[in-house]
């Protein structure tokens, strides 16, 4: 996943692109990611339920979605909540893209930049819950600069996110487990739930595991489970 901490927004870090894409996923590029894409020259909405062809109840946001797996499997099991989904990788865009169009997903908005763009668009408390799940880790003390998870783009999705919201963190990277937690405690809105060690250890009920998660169990790597709740 490629992901951007820097507080000016200023540059993404990671692959633009990989492998060739096949026929069917270029075609739903050029042909429903524009329709999907969420326009940020535009004015945003009072109300983010506003985004969605179909009525919504509340919206989420998942940034850095991979294949999309997590982001499709949610949307599909809550048809009335509305579902931003942010992931710069062109790859993993297009494999979501057969996902939501081979099973007529509606409730769904994608954006291929910098998650902040978005965070700083919407408006003030206008989603119920956020969602980092298996971000890049960028392990080397001299990239931990580019960590989504940083004190400006929490202050970000504090302001996005309704009191009562959450922020989830998935990892299998214990040192950026450390991180998000050390980060989130400098944070007076944001309230690591866990009150017991299953709590962390266990996925969370109805849990979609993603490719990133398979990879990192079949190598051994604990993935760690984080929810905040926001004040």
């Amino acid at each position: 996943m490629i992901e951007s901490g820097r507080p000016d927004r200023g540059a993404l870090y990671g692959r633009r692109k990989g492998k060739p894409l096949r026929a069917g996923q270029s075609a739903r590029l050029e042909t429903l990611f524009p329709k999907l894409k969420l326009d940020l020259a535009q004015p945003a909405p009072a109300d983010a339920t506003g985004l969605f062809p179909v009525s919504v109840d509340a919206v989420r946001i998942e940034i850095g979605f991979g294949g999309g797996e997590h982001l499709v499997a949610e949307a599909r099991r809550y048809p009335n909540l509305g579902f931003i989904g942010v992931e710069p990788f062109l790859n993993g865009m297009a494999k979501a893209l057969v996902a939501i169009d081979e099973l007529g997903l509606n409730n769904i908005r994608l954006y291929d930049n910098d998650a902040a763009h978005v965070l700083d668009w919407l408006p003030p408390a206008s989603l119920v819950r956020a969602d980092l799940l298996y971000p890049d880790p960028w392990p080397k003390k001299r990239q931990w600069k580019r960590r989504f998870v940083s004190d400006a783009n929490l202050a970000r999705l504090v302001r996005v996110i309704r009191p009562g919201g959450e922020f989830r963190f998935a990892s299998d990277i214990d040192t950026y487990v450390d991180w998000t937690l050390q980060h989130t405690r400098r944070s007076p809105d944001l309230n690591w739930t866990a009150e017991r060690a299953d709590d962390w250890r266990l996925p969370w009920p109805n849990w979609q595991s993603t490719r990133y998660e398979k990879k990192a169990i079949r190598e051994g790597r604990i993935p760690a489970y984080l929810i905040f709740a926001r004040a």
